[in-house]
């Protein structure tokens, strides 16, 4: 315990170790903060769009809800909110929340153009991503990690004492262990301690905030065996030492994911979901200028059970319309499993990279188990479609039975109702990180022994 609580006082004595300690308590406590202020203003907006909707859809049925009403007119006029809101623990990884929207309001009309046409972001705004807990661990922890073990050994040889503490009783391999490991607590600890209140805040389930703490543990340990390995390998200065790392920092965290990314979106190319939108819409707008008996009997291949109901012989009737819109949705539901497929195949892609890339490990292991990835916008959007399904099954009855639609009925209308979280642990992307922290302190571990062996008294 006394060379313990020597080696805390020698590592706090010096203030850039002290410094870069309680820097990376502070800026991953604004990280937490900054994430739970963000998933609560999500709430926040849930919170204001449903009490407007609730407004808007009783100015509705004071309009449209009369005796003798219309079905037609109620579905045009009436909107349905679905939302998506935060998960517990998406204050700590924001992934995708921050530019794919979470509310939706839809009608009974074509629902690929309402999916897409609120994909408008400002790329500029996009591009920093968020200040999160995910952030903070993936680029600064590194950062700190660096500083505290750049010259864990150069400084001992610059300063003279090196063949002193390899010949002291206890091991060289045992001084650079516990120094290793005491610099690895104090680093966990600065980045597990916010979260873990912030995790108790926001009323985390336990599985998932482990599986991140889990994450940020095994990322922690690549870093510091990747450190060691250096501050351990030859006679480098610690200015060589500190260079070697920033280098490492930027081709595993900056460079090499970017190229990485590059290449993953030029190898499986997606189409902007603003073009699904305009590819729709110009179905429909086909649709009013051919025989209308040409969009039903598209129409009547998934819905033959409207198939013997009159036809539509005037310029217009609303269940030719709604009709029309399906169609439009029907016609573009290639491209948009072709849109998703490709999505989903960059995400895999992805994931694969943590066999080679930790950051990209964490990233996927943080963005999964928060519910906050791609993976879980894609779900959101499956759920709307089943919802719109309820839509046209509810709706559909009153149209093409041409039944009157007045107060009451609207007290019927389906509810969309929040899907259930569809978090996970990738064990992939586990399992790859785990390998990498395994390789690096195997070769760290090598290298502090053979730093003892060249180092001790007698040595050549």
């Amino acid at each position: 315990m006394s060379a313990w609580k020597a080696d805390v006082k020698l590592l706090f004595r010096a203030p850039l170790s002290a410094g870069a300690l309680l820097l990376l308590l502070l800026v991953s406590a604004l990280a937490v903060a900054a994430g739970l202020a963000a998933t609560a203003r999500q709430r926040d907006v849930i919170g204001r769009v449903e009490a407007a909707q609730r407004m808007d859809l009783a100015s509705v049925v004071q309009e449209y809800g009369k005796p003798g009403g219309n079905a037609g007119s109620a579905a045009y006029y009436t909107f349905h909110l679905t939302t998506d809101p935060p998960s517990p623990l998406a204050f700590a990884a924001l992934g995708q929340r921050d530019v794919q929207p979470y509310v939706l309001r839809v009608r009974l009309l074509g629902l690929q153009s309402q999916l897409y046409e609120s994909e408008t972001l400002n790329p500029e705004l996009a591009l920093p991503g968020a200040f999160d807990f995910a952030f903070v661990l993936i680029y600064l922890a590194p950062l700190v990690i660096i500083a505290l073990m750049y010259d864990l050994v150069s400084g001992e040889r610059e300063a003279g004492r090196l063949r002193l503490l390899v010949s002291l009783p206890v091991s060289g391999r045992g001084v650079w262990a516990r120094r290793s490991a005491l610099r690895y607590l104090l680093v966990l600890g600065a980045l597990l301690g916010p979260f873990v209140v912030g995790a108790v805040i926001s009323r985390a389930p336990v599985g998932e905030t482990f599986a991140i703490a889990l994450a940020a543990a095994l990322y922690v340990a690549f870093w510091l065996g990747l450190a060691l390995l250096v501050a351990a390998r030859g006679r480098s200065s610690s200015a060589a030492n500190g260079a070697a790392l920033i280098g490492c920092w930027i081709v595993l965290t900056l460079l090499v994911p970017a190229l990485a990314n590059a290449v993953i979106s030029r190898a499986l190319p997606v189409a902007k979901g603003i073009d699904l939108t305009l590819a729709q819409r110009e179905l429909v707008h086909r649709a009013w200028d051919i025989p209308k008996q040409e969009t039903f009997q598209r129409f009547f291949v998934n819905h033959p059970e409207w198939k013997d109901t009159p036809p539509v012989l005037g310029r217009f009737h609303w269940k030719w319309y709604y009709a029309m819109h399906e169609v439009g949705d029907d016609g573009v539901s290639a491209e948009v499993a072709e849109y998703r497929r490709s999505l989903t195949a960059r995400e895999v892609w992805t994931a694969r990279l943590g066999w080679l890339l930790p950051a990209a490990a964490v990233q996927t292991l943080l963005h999964r188990a928060a519910d906050s990835d791609l993976l879980a916008h894609l779900a959101y959007q499956r759920d709307v479609e089943r919802f719109h399904g309820r839509l046209r099954d509810f709706y559909y009855p009153y149209l093409f039975q041409e039944r009157p639609f007045q107060n009451a009925d609207f007290e019927q209308m389906p509810r969309y109702a929040p899907r259930p979280s569809s978090a996970s642990l990738p064990v992939s992307s586990l399992l790859g990180l785990l390998v990498l922290v395994v390789l690096v302190l195997g070769a760290a571990v090598t290298a502090v022994r053979s730093l003892s062996l060249s180092a001790a008294p007698g040595s050549s």
